[in-house]
């Protein structure tokens, strides 16, 4: 199974200690969105329909 290719948002702050989003969207199926600041943390995995929905509506 490949691994997620996490990217740093580009509305996130290049500064440490600020809040920072990453998004794999690497995989067909799936979406991930993990905090930067904690790698080991929880990923939230995303259809690409609700993604596209979430960021539409942002």
């Amino acid at each position: 199974m490949p691994a997620f290719e996490f990217v740093k948002s580009s509305y996130s702050g290049g500064n440490a200690g600020q809040e920072c989003v990453e998004v794999a969207r690497n995989m067909s199926d799936t979406v991930a969105v993990r905090d930067s600041k904690d790698l080991d943390g929880p990923i939230l995995r995303l259809t690409p329909i609700a993604w596209t929905t979430f960021t539409r509506d942002l």
